[in-house]
């Protein structure tokens, strides 16, 4: 059964938008019934299959113009037909997907930028996604300062006891949310799972409010973390977070918050957008 549509992906809006201010600036060069026809493919960002009055209502665009679109779309691949009449993506846009992904490789475009960082602010640092309940490291830059922990690319910590993985928890979608309880759910054990929900609470609120999340010897004892998701422009998604760590004894908080997690920002939308 296809979910209710409840609104409309993120990249459907940004194109809904660029299709309303082209007609506003009446620009010529601009297609909009190729515009049109791309928003329709763009309603497919998070819903698996969708039927013919999901994508009407998302879209916004009249029933026999959807028609078109959808009879041009499937000739062409980029559609399919399920056998209950819903559509969802084809073999023509997994492809272009599959070949526009294999050439987005954010951790080796962000490991250069990773060494620089870690060695001009003397911190680690450090990129990272969720796997079944847990904080893989994909990318490791280690402060010239003393750690007790030494984390390697692999290597996995704790979402809620953890700033990197309170604020990939913070920055997720609702339903990437749900997925990473699930997963917290099956990994810890009933009172574990309980601490780990009111902690992931919690660093949300502090997310919403701040912008960062923190650790401050919550994982271990003598370590000072702080957290930012990191948003994939490529993906319209926030696909790992990143934290920068210190000794805790050199640092108070706040201050160590004031003072990098503004640098920890830049350097977020320099991975994510690829600059």
């Amino acid at each position: 059964m296809t979910k209710n549509i409840s609104a409309a992906p993120p990249l459907l809006d940004r194109m809904t938008t660029i299709l309303e201010q082209s007609k506003d600036d009446n620009d010529r060069q601009f297609v909009t019934a190729l515009g049109r026809g791309l928003s329709l493919l763009a309603a497919f960002e998070h819903n698996d299959r969708l039927t013919h009055q999901q994508l009407c209502q998302m879209t916004d665009l009249p029933k026999a113009t959807i028609t078109r679109f959808i009879h041009t779309l499937t000739t062409l691949g980029f559609l399919r037909v399920t056998e209950h009449g819903q559509y969802q993506l084809g073999s023509s846009a997994v492809r272009l997907s599959a070949t526009a992904w294999s050439r987005h490789d954010m951790v080796a475009a962000a490991e250069p930028l990773l060494r620089q960082f870690a060695s001009e602010n003397e911190v680690s640092v450090n990129l990272a996604t969720e796997v079944e309940g847990e904080m893989r490291y994909h990318a490791c830059c280690r402060s010239p300062a003393r750690l007790s922990v030494n984390l390697q690319v692999g290597s996995a910590v704790p979402v809620a006891r953890t700033a990197i993985g309170r604020a990939f928890y913070a920055a997720s979608s609702p339903a990437r949310q749900a997925v990473i309880m699930s997963n917290l759910q099956e990994q810890l054990s009933n009172e574990d799972y309980n601490h780990a929900q009111i902690a992931l609470a919690s660093a949300t609120e502090h997310y919403k409010k701040y912008g960062y999340t923190v650790s401050d010897g919550d994982f271990s004892t003598d370590i000072l973390a702080v957290a930012i998701g990191l948003f994939d422009v490529a993906t319209g998604q926030y696909t790992y977070s990143l934290n920068a760590s210190v000794p805790s004894a050199n640092w108070q908080a706040d201050e160590y918050a004031a003072t990098i997690v503004p640098k920890l920002q830049a350097l977020a939308e320099r991975i994510g957008g690829g600059v």
